[in-house]
């Protein structure tokens, strides 16, 4: 009986989750395709024209939104509404008009990872070195791993050994840390280097990293202290801030858990997929949060495909009963998919809320990490509902949804204004020394990268206000 019930229900539970899984990663441009192709391909979907609320199922005016959904729940400023907004409905607000949404690119482009970490470095690389760390850049896997050995390089492009393992190391530690390492381990190892020049470091992170990952994976964290000979409380604080700091796939910072398909790499948003604003345009009420879904109407099973299985031959009834099972599935899927991206937003937004109305400057640090472990989900789901997907602020200024997890954005933000301030051009030690200041504790070539982030010349190349 037990055999029975589980070689029926894991395929669907396994079609569930892949789907929904799929369904998150998409843009609502990507959205609306997939909808439009099941729609089109599966008669047992069926799209109802008629306008009401994707989550409370309430009947809706014409250009309105949700009068449930869009309330808040407490009296608390602090606490957003988060909703699911039909595209339709947002679009013809009365407050916004075509022209908040111009048809020329609003975000900045995007490098693929190689260019990215690359530009941060050039600056640093002596001729000799720049086809060594292009050849480096190229061999990397989705995760940010060198796939080749570095004795390999060296052979190939006859340099000794020690000058490619100098440009690994230059690699490793620009932004995301870790990238060119070996494996999940060393890139670890390389983020704690790069870490204690910023912030104190538990002793016991090091030696967790190397001897005791696979117990700190499995969180036996009691096991894990009598293997290093330590208290369980300070395996439990270095454990936390592995967890909370650490990325054991650095290439996925920069990407996400999903890899852009090739020619992806310029990402530009025409219209954001989440709105974020004040209700009712008042600054002193909550933050009002609108995932936007690009269906005005609503998808059903249709009730007279249902009837028609009844009195179909046998011979098409198995293909009907597919179909039929196929199109409850996208709407489950696409529930999910809803249900995920409203828990990520409420999060976020009130994490980020000083980010929001204030700027970058106010950006906390905040890991993809550890928002899958405050919701209880995997990563990877974190990493798909975030990927490729754009919010307009109430700035109306869009960015992208991965700027939230941007652990340098606020550094970079004051760094750039002391650039734009400075009457002589200043070193990248005087300028660590002006952000101690301000208590971002960073060394200079920390501030070497992330100026060669933003894409300014070191001090002798520029020249004063």
């Amino acid at each position: 009986m037990f055999q029975v019930q589980f070689h029926t229900t894991r395929p669907a539970t396994t079609a569930h989750l892949a789907q929904t899984m799929t369904l998150l990663s998409l843009t609502n441009a990507e959205l609306q395709q997939q909808i439009e192709a099941e729609l089109a391909s599966n008669p047992a979907l069926e799209l109802v024209e008629k306008h009401q609320c994707p989550i409370c199922h309430r009947p809706l005016v014409s250009g309105g939104i949700c009068p449930i959904c869009s309330r808040p729940t407490t009296e608390s400023a602090e606490e957003p509404v988060v909703f699911i907004s039909p595209r339709d409905d947002f679009y013809t607000h009365s407050d916004r008009s075509a022209e908040d949404y111009p048809d020329e690119p609003i975000s900045p482009v995007i490098d693929d990872l190689p260019t990215y970490v690359l530009k941060q470095i050039a600056a640093d690389l002596a001729p000799g070195q720049r086809g060594i760390a292009a050849y480096l850049l190229t061999h990397l896997d989705e995760d940010g791993f060198l796939t080749t050995s570095l004795l390999e390089v060296a052979r190939y492009l006859h340099v000794p050994l020690v000058q490619v393992e100098t440009v690994r190391q230059m690699i490793q530690r620009a932004d995301p840390v870790g990238v060119g390492s070996d494996n999940p381990k060393d890139a670890l190892l390389v983020q704690l280097d790069v870490l204690q020049e910023q912030k104190a470091v538990p002793d016991l992170a090091w030696k967790i990293v190397s001897e005791g990952m696979d117990l700190l994976s499995r969180h036996q964290l009691g096991d894990l202290a009598k293997k290093l000979g330590a208290s369980q409380s300070r395996v439990q604080q270095a454990a936390r801030f592995i967890t909370e700091n650490l990325n054991p796939f650095p290439g996925r910072a920069h990407w996400g858990d999903v890899r852009q398909p090739s020619g992806a790499a310029e990402q530009v948003y025409h219209q954001p997929d989440i709105i974020i604003s004040h209700l009712n345009g008042d600054e002193n009420n909550p933050l009002v949060v609108e995932i936007i879904m690009p269906l005005a109407g609503m998808l059903r099973v249709n009730p007279m495909y249902k009837q028609a299985l009844t009195q179909t031959t046998a011979d098409t009834r198995e293909n009907m009963r597919n179909d039929l099972e196929k199109a409850s599935l996208f709407i489950k899927c696409l529930q999910q998919r809803n249900h995920t991206m409203q828990r990520m937003m409420f999060r976020l937004v009130m994490l980020q809320r000083d980010y929001i109305l204030h700027g970058e400057k106010h950006l906390k640090p905040f890991t993809r990490a550890r928002l899958s472990e405050e919701l209880e989900v995997h990563e990877s789901t974190i990493s798909r509902a975030v990927s490729g997907k754009s919010v307009q602020l109430p700035s109306r200024r869009i960015v992208p949804l991965s700027s939230f997890f941007d652990r340098s954005l606020n550094v970079r933000t004051v760094l750039k204004n002391f650039i734009d301030q400075e009457t002589r051009p200043l070193s990248d030690s005087e300028l660590a020394e002006l952000l101690s200041e301000q208590g971002f504790l960073v060394a200079r070539r920390t501030v070497a990268k992330y100026r060669a982030m933003e894409g300014i010349l070191p001090a002798h190349l520029r020249h004063a206000n």
